[in-house]
């Protein structure tokens, strides 16, 4: 193993790429702890020392920009705006014909989504960006983390100046911040080791990880640290296992004659991968269940009033998320998105036309509309285990939560670890690849 490192190390393009991705990175986590302008850093350090950590409205954001969106820095929206402006350009593609077109006309169409993904993400920037502020103004924004509690003092007074134009450089630093983070994704796609804004967000979410492990020490002991530790390990495998686990169907293509020249003939497979929706169904469930709380705080009675009841309600049952409620809901609402989302990126009429194109078939299944409603039956089948395994996996923080009252940062469960091993996996594919290339040997000996 450390002579396949060694080997990494050497290699003159390999080594340039990954130093070149280690450099960016450190930029972006600089930019984490970087205030904006007019932000009083000391009362916001005071603030996220005193607020409670069991999770909230901003705790998906937050994990996704690396705690930057509470220390309300620079880069505050992290990726999450280009995450939102990719889903919907994907989203577009079933409702807007353009866009599907635009999708099937190769690298000329894909790279003109991409400027759309683009514009979509400055837009999204400055609207949650203005958002942030707003709420940080008027002093709710570690209630809101708090799951209701009240805020301290120094809570009420985040900002330096909160004159038009402070405001409005608040603004534009934070959506500068978001290009210059798609800007520098899109450098390490370029020049460095894999995918530029995957590997962003796997450092924003690992870099938590120390911080949500050091909390189990402090409050329940070495004893239940280890016993985490090796529960995590143990979820680590089971999710290295299923995101490796694909269903195989089989493709045979006829022969044929072009010219002289006998073409097809060959064998393949359609790969039907166990997870094909990834962490999607679990951020598109957590913004579902994050719609009432918002709704709920921004209908929050004066002090020494008593809430109404649906207010209330709220508070009782989708603020904390050890509530029983909320996690049913929670499981149910993630595997609905996993049948949705599977059902909008993979369309089996377009992969059985595709295959009768070319001569192809898979074997006692006639071609055309049988294969597609097979592929259909196949997948229908194959992202019910899927959506399970990412249900149960995305409720190992919430009973985390309620167990040992881990905060839902919770590093083993839900999109974290979905993202850490994947995105894991997929950089060491890539240096694998590249290293066989040059050596004839992997990273990983068989």
């Amino acid at each position: 193993m450390f002579s396949a490192i060694a080997r990494v190390f050497k290699t003159r393009d390999l080594r340039r790429k990954i130093l070149f991705t280690l450099f960016v990175v450190a930029i972006y986590r600089v930019g984490a702890f970087l205030p904006a302008p007019f932000i009083d850093y000391q009362n916001v350090q005071a603030c996220l020392a005193a607020s409670a950590t069991t999770g909230g409205l901003y705790q998906l954001v937050n994990m996704f920009s690396g705690g930057a969106l509470l220390q309300l820095s620079v880069f505050a929206l992290g990726i999450m705006p280009y995450i939102t402006a990719s889903i919907i350009v994907q989203l577009l593609r079933v409702v807007i014909p353009r866009f599907e077109t635009l999708y099937k006309e190769g690298q000329q169409g894909q790279a003109k989504l991409t400027q759309y993904t683009r514009y979509i993400t400055i837009f999204l920037g400055a609207l949650q960006a203005t958002t942030l502020i707003t709420i940080a103004r008027t002093g709710q924004l570690f209630q809101a983390n708090g799951g209701g509690a009240p805020a301290v003092g120094a809570c009420q007074d985040l900002l330096t100046n909160d004159s038009w134009w402070a405001i409005t450089l608040m603004i534009i630093a934070m959506t500068a911040g978001t290009g210059l983070i798609m800007w520098m994704g899109e450098l390490i796609t370029e020049r460095g080791i894999g995918n530029g804004m995957s590997m962003l967000i796997f450092t924003s979410i690992a870099a938590s990880f120390p911080q949500a492990l050091g909390q189990i020490i402090q409050t329940q002991g070495m004893m239940v640290f280890i016993l985490v530790l090796g529960v995590g390990i143990l979820i680590m495998g089971a999710v290295v296992f299923v995101e490796q686990s694909q269903r195989r169907i089989p493709v045979q293509y006829a022969k044929r004659m072009v010219g002289r020249r006998m073409y097809g003939g060959s064998s393949t497979y359609i790969p039907i991968k166990v997870n094909m929706a990834g962490v999607i169904p679990v951020i598109f469930a957590s913004s579902m269940l994050y719609l009432p709380l918002l709704v709920a705080q921004f209908s929050q009675p004066a002090p020494g009033e008593t809430p109404a009841v649906w207010v209330q309600w709220i508070n009782d049952n989708l603020v904390s998320g050890d509530s029983p409620f909320y996690m049913a809901i929670f499981f149910l609402l993630i595997i609905g998105f996993t049948y949705f989302y599977v059902a909008i990126t993979f369309n089996p009429d377009d992969v059985a036309e595709n295959m009768r194109k070319y001569g192809g078939f898979i074997p006692g299944i006639r071609a055309g509309r049988p294969t597609a409603e097979y592929l259909d039956f196949v997948l229908t089948r194959v992202t019910l285990p899927g959506s399970l395994y990412l249900g149960v996996l995305a409720l190992i923080p919430l009973i985390a939560l309620s167990t040992i009252g881990a905060n839902q940062n919770f590093p083993f469960g839900g999109a974290s670890i979905l993202i850490v091993v994947g995105v894991g996996l997929e950089t060491i594919r890539q240096i694998d690849a590249q290293l066989q290339q040059r050596h004839y040997e992997g990273l990983i000996r068989p």
